[in-house]
């Protein structure tokens, strides 16, 4: 392993940045590869194009009869850039991408040949849902699922083949995918929004969800990563002393990019322009190693989509250039870990930002409807945001180096938090014409000049406020985009349609007007959310103790968190929006809970595994080579040796005592994982596994980091972190 470990930075060490070329605009280059609207236009017929079109942008399904025209003319279009296969392209529950490959060739009757893709093609093909997680919606011989075809997310094509983005449903009718459920939860979210703007426009007929991500990632040599079996088997590193330089300098963060990066940033770029994923930053992060890149605002779907298909492409091109990309949470111990920032608002069909304030009082009243609502939604549901954002990786980097914590808060600025003080104190009924005037000249007609300076964000914070938008930073840089948002606009969607409950009622109750209704729900509801703001920073113990006086949820371990997904409140809350049923919601928890167990599981073997048949090893072979010397000073020095050989013995005694431990600790660990799989409730074995299994990793790793110290670096099996995060 060390020979290996010493070939692979010599053959990092040799590497040039790989040529990309860029002889084209890149407006020029946009969407070449996606049947957008110019290629639907060349390749449809009139009333095809006009179909596909509607059912894009209005929702409107495809009449059957134009299905056959918009298959042929999909295929011409997909043969004409390259592609002799297409591909139902479908986000399963794995959190990654499935694709089956068929040929568009077909033999004919008289031994010849020909390309064929058919309008039943094109809506829907038949995986295998048996073997793909399903959370016990399907048995092993009901193999039967259904893909069907998503006309709001245009088909590409990626290498040789046509992909159509498609949702994945059992044979009951069940979802067994991420797509199915946001599709529902942006339906659920534009009914409850329109009601709600019509208050303030009645000219509004659809409200769309956006979103913009972030996505964190870490590049590493891949030569260098093949030499680590715990980063090939779990994405992280489980074994590794830190170096002596890490983050403490801050000279990565927006620093110059290496060359061969900012030639993988180059082609991946080239990539996505071609793909219609419209990246438009890229930077340095802040621990070494570290980069990020994010996109221009996109409806929610299309950028769930591009999001899941960028990671597939990011690791496509790290190949080209001898890289491998690390999505992991919390690949290396004690510098930054990678989240995937979801800035999450909401737009109209007439082109306003709801989360925007306007020049009027009217659009910042109708901003800050829509800005306290959002926020009484996550209070309400605070426990199920952190459920949807768990998982074992994102465990490692929640309340560390400036991550979010586990406890859930919205950060919202010192100065819009005057503005909610000052609302709260509106009177309870009919507002005097004295007050409304003071109300909507002096706190809501200012909130514009307020926000203008209001631009700094807490790092801290799960869930912030940054001036027309909320970005939701908990999500992990491993996640699916689908899952978390589906579960923002769920609960925004129903907290909308309880606020227009509630001012209707008023109006028709009370006889209010519609102004005087409007600000005294938002005045208790900013009362009853208040708990759920924090402006202050997010680590340390004072933060916990303090939410845990105003009654928030503190999960720290996913297993604890993720109870939260099939409590009563939360099936209520999918099966009143038609988002899931019960059966689904269920299916869900019980493969997150499965998925935790065998992630843990995975690690727990990489470690016992690489700390007895490398780490011991290479300690004994360096503890020999003492033992010699100790043995020539002998020689030479006769009774008097242990003067000149105190140090080495000393060592000699040292690695013994880690070798003891680490067998001792990997032994414990061993009987503790068998009787966690004993354990056949789902649940319960993901708390074993938490409670009983996970514990000995620290340690382990404690003993085997000691050694890495100790221990010749010649002959140390590993790659270090300094060679893992420093070799460029």
């Amino acid at each position: 392993m060390a020979i290996l470990r010493f070939n692979a930075l010599k053959e990092t060490l040799h590497r040039t940045p790989v040529k990309v070329q860029e002889d084209e605009r890149r407006s020029d280059m946009f969407g070449r590869n996606v049947f957008n609207q110019k290629a639907m236009r060349q390749y449809l017929t009139k009333d095809a194009y006009e179909s596909l079109k509607n059912a894009t942008e209005k929702g409107e399904k495809i009449d059957r009869s134009l299905a056959e025209n918009i298959s042929a003319g999909m295929k011409e279009w997909a043969i004409s850039k390259g592609a002799t296969h297409y591909t139902h392209w479908f986000q399963p529950l794995t959190g990654s991408t499935a694709e089956k490959h068929d040929a568009f060739f077909e033999t004919t009757e008289d031994g010849g040949a020909m390309e064929k893709f058919s309008g039943s093609q094109l809506v829907q093909q038949e995986p295998d849902a048996s073997s793909l997680p399903n959370g016990g919606i399907r048995n092993t011989f009901e193999a039967r699922g259904y893909t069907a075809w998503d006309p709001s997310s245009p088909a590409f094509v990626w290498g040789p083949t046509l992909c159509i983005p498609t949702i994945f449903v059992s044979y009951t009718g069940e979802a067994l995918d991420y797509k199915t459920p946001l599709l529902r939860s942006v339906s659920a979210l534009d009914k409850a929004a329109t009601d709600v703007v019509r208050y303030f426009d009645k000219k509004v007929n659809k409200v769309i969800t956006t979103l913009g991500w972030e996505q964190e990632y870490f590049l590493v040599d891949s030569a260098l990563a093949s030499t680590r079996p715990d980063l090939m088997m779990s994405g992280r590193t489980l074994l590794g002393h830190s170096p002596a330089k890490g983050q403490q300098l801050d000279d990565h963060y927006f620093g110059s990019i290496p060359s061969r990066v900012l030639n993988y940033m180059r082609d991946l770029e080239r990539e996505c322009m071609l793909l219609g994923i419209p990246v438009k930053t890229r930077h340095n992060e802040v621990a070494p190693n570290q980069f990020e890149l994010a996109p221009i605002f996109e409806e929610v779907n299309l950028a769930v989509d591009h999001n899941s298909l960028l990671m597939d492409v990011m690791d496509k091109v790290a190949e080209r250039h001898h890289f491998k990309v690390l999505f992991h949470e919390k690949p290396f111990q004690g510098v930054n870990g990678s989240g995937k920032h979801n800035n999450w608002s909401l737009a109209t069909d007439t082109g306003s930002n709801l989360l925007s304030p306007g020049k009027t009082p009217m659009k910042n009243m109708r901003f800050l409807t829509f800005f306290i609502n959002t926020i009484k939604a996550f209070y309400e549901n605070e426990e199920l945001i952190r459920a949807t954002i768990a998982s074992a990786s994102n465990d490692h980097r929640l309340g560390a180096n400036e991550a979010p914590p586990a406890v859930m808060s919205v950060f919202i600025g010192s100065q819009l938090t005057k503005v909610l003080d000052e609302l709260e104190k509106v009177t309870n009924g009919k507002l005097s014409p004295e007050e409304k005037t003071e109300l909507k000249l002096n706190v809501v007609g200012k909130i514009p000049e307020i926000l203008l300076d209001n631009t700094d964000r807490n790092r801290t914070s799960p869930f912030a406020f940054t001036g027309n938008k909320f970005e939701l930073r908990a999500v992990g840089s491993t996640a699916n985009c689908a899952d978390p948002m589906t579960v923002l606009n769920a609960i925004v969607a129903k907290q909308l349609k309880e606020f227009k409950v509630e001012v209707d009622g008023l109006i028709s109750d009370k006889k209010m007007k519609k102004d005087d209704a409007i600000f005294n729900v938002l005045r208790e509801y900013i009362k009853s959310s208040k708990k759920i703001r924090f402006e202050g920073d997010g680590y340390g113990d004072a933060w916990e103790k303090e939410a845990e006086k105003r009654g928030l949820s503190n999960y720290r371990t996913t297993p604890e968190a993720l109870k939260a997904k099939i409590s009563k409140k939360a099936i209520d809350l999918f099966g009143g929006l038609n988002i899931m049923n019960e059966i689904e919601v269920k299916a869900r928890y019980e493969i997150e809970i499965e998925d935790y167990s065998k992630h843990i599981q995975i690690e727990g073997r990489v470690l016992g595994d690489i700390a007895r048949n490398h780490i011991i090893p290479t300690a004994i072979k360096y503890q020999n080579i003492l033992i010699e010397n100790v043995k020539g000073l002998k020689e030479i020095y006769g009774s008097n040796f242990k003067g000149q050989a105190k140090q080495q013995m000393n060592i000699i005694e040292a690695i013994s005592e880690h070798i003891e431990k680490i067998n001792e600790e990997v032994d414990q660990m061993i009987n503790a994982r068998k009787q966690a799989n004993s354990i056949e409730d789902p649940t319960e074995k993901a708390f074993a596994y938490c409670d009983n299994v996970k514990p000995y990793f620290d340690d382990i790793r404690y003993h085997c980091d000691k050694l890495e110290l100790l221990v010749d670096d010649e002959i140390w099996p590993l790659t270090k972190y300094r060679e893992l995060l420093f070799t460029k």
